[in-house]
């Protein structure tokens, strides 16, 4: 189904319009040009009915890509929320994912976006596993693309910013039309960065290993990560990863929003491990989803009800 002639509703700037109107101009700014941001958001079924995960943790990161991409937000924080919140209840959804985009519009042309007003828009719609129900269960072939991720000083990284994307698109089509699954990026001095939409982590000897936040997007999927890993009493250290310590790792698995928690089992025709999803994998997996599906009564604080 495409995504443009679909039932439903869009918020956008501050309105609730019939998904089939949720139109902008061909002349957008951001169309054009790529300054913009986003965020990726799922909300899950519960026991208590939808709920979103780490809401307020979106919210705060989306604002804090349109500081430092300069761009001066319409909404207050409090109207972002109820807006995500209300993308999933209006459209009758019982679990999906959930789309904020900061856009500039049409009001004028050039590279300077002086005189462009910001826009703001959610949507929201069912999505299922990213990278597949097979890969989620089986884990995924990965490919080390010929692509760098961006420099900190050529793209600013904290910032979801639309622009890094293409970045991430070239990886991911390179990795596909060669049979993989998915892409992962090195930075520009060769060390591991991340996937196209995703943190990447390496167990080694019992311990879990990242590579440090420079390039990569500090992701809210990697946090709770972070925190699971706490409470189930594994360590989380962070340097510089080198290509092949993929190849030698025990397990490799991403992060992220729309990837969850996503074994990785063969990276450049390399079997990882034993080639299956290995054991602090799965036990990652099965914390994070009880999490998002409120059976961990530990961090109901990261569940925003719907309704």
């Amino acid at each position: 189904m495409s995504m443009e002639d679909r039932d439903g509703w869009i918020w956008m700037d501050g309105q609730w319009l019939p998904w089939r109107d949720a139109k902008v101009h061909a002349m957008t700014h951001t169309l054009h040009y790529g300054l913009g941001c986003f965020e990726g958001i799922r909300a899950y079924a519960t026991a208590d009915g939808p709920a979103v995960f780490r809401l307020d943790d979106h919210v705060e990161r989306l604002f804090d890509s349109a500081h430092i991409l300069g761009l001066e937000m319409p909404f207050d924080r409090g109207a972002l929320r109820s807006a995500c919140c209300e993308a999933i209840s209006r459209n009758g959804l019982a679990s999906g994912y959930i789309r904020p985009l900061v856009f500039l519009g049409a009001e004028k042309a050039g590279i300077d976006p002086a005189g462009a007003a910001v826009h703001v828009m959610v949507a929201a719609w069912v999505m299922n596993a990213y990278l597949g129900d097979k890969g989620m269960e089986q884990g995924i072939r990965v490919k080390v693309a010929s692509f760098a991720r961006h420099h900190v000083n050529v793209q600013m990284c904290r910032a979801k910013s639309v622009s890094t994307y293409t970045n991430s698109i070239l990886a991911c089509r390179e990795a596909r039309a060669e049979g993989y699954d998915e892409a992962l990026l090195l930075d520009t001095d060769g060390f591991v960065a991340e996937g196209p939409g995703e943190n990447v982590f390496v167990v080694k000897r019992g311990v879990i290993w990242e590579p440090e936040i420079t390039s990569a997007l500090d992701g809210i999927t990697r946090r709770t990560i972070h925190a699971l890993a706490q409470e189930a009493g594994y360590e989380i250290r962070a340097r510089r990863i080198t290509r092949d310590e993929l190849y030698v790792a025990d397990e490799v698995f991403f992060t992220g929003t729309a990837a969850e928690i996503t074994p990785v089992v063969e990276v450049d025709r390399r079997r990882v491990g034993s080639g299956q999803p290995g054991v602090m994998t799965r036990e990652l997996q099965q914390r994070f989803f009880a999490a998002v599906r409120g059976e961990d009564r530990r961090h109901a604080e990261w569940l925003t009800r719907v309704g």
